[in-house]
């Protein structure tokens, strides 16, 4: 049995949409939500960086499965802990609903949310947890 190939353009850009479904939740009102961190960030400002980190396309469901890691952080280790959970349930959360034409199927967490140290930002407090996101490309 083949996989069957996706269509061309089917997939969707998934970092914009869990941008988007974060910055919708009002416990993340106070923090950045993006792809990437802005110029002069050290990682000491409230901040949720998202990433996709791999994943598949589930091709006889028509399903792309990418594993979506959130990079948080926050002035101190308790904030950066809250934002992290904060942005775990909003995305958690996004199951089963439609944002626009994306149908988010499922979530389900893979790992996390865990303190990690950050080698870039020497002073950051970080979180960093990764979900599993199923969106229909049809």
């Amino acid at each position: 049995m083949t996989t069957p190939v996706p269509p061309p353009n089917a997939f969707i850009e998934v970092e914009r949409l869990v941008v988007e479904i974060l910055e919708d939740d009002p416990a993340l009102a106070t923090a950045l939500v993006a792809v990437e961190p802005p110029a002069g960030f050290d990682g000491t400002a409230a901040a949720v960086l998202v990433n996709r980190r791999g994943g598949a396309w589930v091709g006889e469901l028509h399903v792309d499965e990418p594993l979506i890691e959130l990079e948080v952080y926050g002035p101190d280790k308790a904030t950066a802990h809250t934002l992290a959970n904060a942005g775990r349930r909003a995305l958690l959360a996004a199951a089963g609903r439609t944002f626009g034409t994306n149908a988010v199927t499922d979530v389900v967490e893979q790992d996390g949310p865990r303190w990690m140290p950050d080698y870039l930002y020497a002073a950051a407090n970080r979180y960093v947890c990764v979900l599993k996101v199923a969106v229909d490309v049809y």
